[in-house]
């Protein structure tokens, strides 16, 4: 595991970061619109990171959240943890009411459509979620949830 790795690891464990990630996520937000997706302050960490564009469930317009992309086989994996926080990110809700949306990454736009797993498939999902996040457990307990899991596909 590469050093920058294991220090977003470690950063990703701490019991302060749902204080403040909002803050981490406007400024990769701001980040991944201003370089196309080039540049990603999780792809500092060794992590794939996307900038997900999804339809507001309510007011149907454009929604930009950057994301960890855990690649498998052909898709991607998406998971809700609003950082460990009480309630399910916006995003995801947005993506159950409007499954396709965009993914923005390396400076490529990609349309996609997302599928919330559950069951058997999500397990299996978040198994080789937790070999790459390891921290998706302390989220599911910290939150008190079942993290939502999502995997996109090309359209």
């Amino acid at each position: 595991m590469k050093p920058l790795h294991r220090l977003a690891l470690y950063i990703g464990r701490r019991s302060w970061l749902p204080k403040i990630g909002p803050r981490l996520v406007f400024v990769d937000t701001a980040l991944q619109r201003w370089t196309g997706g080039r540049l990603a302050l999780s792809r500092l960490g060794g992590m794939t990171s996307v900038l997900l564009t999804t339809t507001g469930r309510r007011t149907g317009l454009p929604r930009d959240t950057p994301l960890i992309a855990i690649p498998e086989g052909g898709s991607l994996l998406l998971v809700g943890s609003n950082f460990g926080k009480p309630g399910h990110p916006a995003w995801s809700t947005n993506l159950i009411a409007h499954p396709e949306a965009t993914i923005r990454t390396r400076g490529h736009t990609f349309p996609v459509t997302a599928t919330l797993l559950t069951g058997p498939e999500r397990a299996e999902a978040w198994h080789t979620l937790l070999k790459v996040w390891p921290a998706y457990d302390d989220y599911t307990t910290r939150s008190g949830r079942e993290l939502r899991v999502f995997r996109v596909t090309l359209r």
